[in-house]
């Protein structure tokens, strides 16, 4: 099956989110046919800011580990790692010839604002021709900036359309109502179900960067416990963030 033929609205896709070679391999190992990777998780092993264009070079030698681990990977390339069209269509030329099954492109900025749309709209243009799944995120809820409808209806152009921090179920659907491309959302402990996802129509939900911090939140429970002391809670996507490089 190919990865684009996993994007079924009403069953999707859930697509866990590794950060080196140890993590993705445990994951194959548990049977999901597709992994993707997380930004957050490449930046912070590395020791380097997140969404800032700085993990170029990590980004694509994750994926070159990856590729043969006999499922079918997904990388997140941020924006591009770059503003130029033709430096982000060579870069998903490169993916695409490890091996990679899609690429999960935003435009969301580091200093908080969003790429203009005829920008954005000519990157993910670039980023398509390869022979790669290209999903455009756009991260109006994540930034609280923007127009949702506005840019899915841009980047129609593209494989898929991601909307993280899009929560509400209702708003979801009619989202996914919206658009002929599958929906892909993040989830959200506490938020909707897989279930109530699959209901509202999303194609595929991803992890994100949560697998990381959980796991993180579970090696300091382990050593914690050791001196009696209670585990913490799950560190959030800002406090990581806050703690890398700048």
């Amino acid at each position: 099956m190919s990865f684009r033929d996993l994007h079924r609205p009403g069953d999707p896709l859930l697509l866990p989110n590794a950060w080196d070679y140890g993590s993705a391999a445990y994951l194959a190992a548990q049977g999901f046919p597709a992994i993707g990777t997380t930004s957050l998780g490449v930046a912070a092993v590395h020791g380097k800011p997140d969404a800032a264009g700085a993990t170029r070079a990590e980004t694509i030698e994750l994926a070159e580990s990856i590729v043969s681990l006999g499922v079918l990977i997904t990388v997140d390339i941020e924006g591009g790692f770059s503003d130029d069209p033709a430096e982000v269509s060579d870069l998903v030329a490169c993916l695409a010839a490890l091996g990679v099954a899609g690429v999960n492109l935003e435009d969301g900025r580091p200093d908080g604002t969003l790429r203009p749309i005829g920008l954005q709209q000519r990157i993910i243009e670039a980023a398509m021709g390869h022979g790669v799944f290209v999903n455009a995120r756009t991260d109006t809820c994540w930034l609280r900036t923007g127009d949702t409808r506005e840019r899915v209806r841009a980047y129609g152009h593209a494989d898929g359309i991601f909307v993280p921090a899009l929560t509400d179920p209702d708003e979801i659907a009619e989202v996914a109502a919206s658009t002929p491309l599958p929906l892909n959302v993040l989830h959200q402990p506490g938020g909707p179900t897989l279930a109530q996802l699959a209901q509202a129509g999303v194609a595929r939900v991803s992890t994100g960067s949560l697998l990381y911090r959980a796991a993180l939140r579970e090696a300091a429970a382990t050593v914690l416990a050791l001196r009696g002391e209670q585990p913490p809670s799950i560190p959030t996507y800002t406090q990581i963030v806050a703690s890398l490089p700048r």
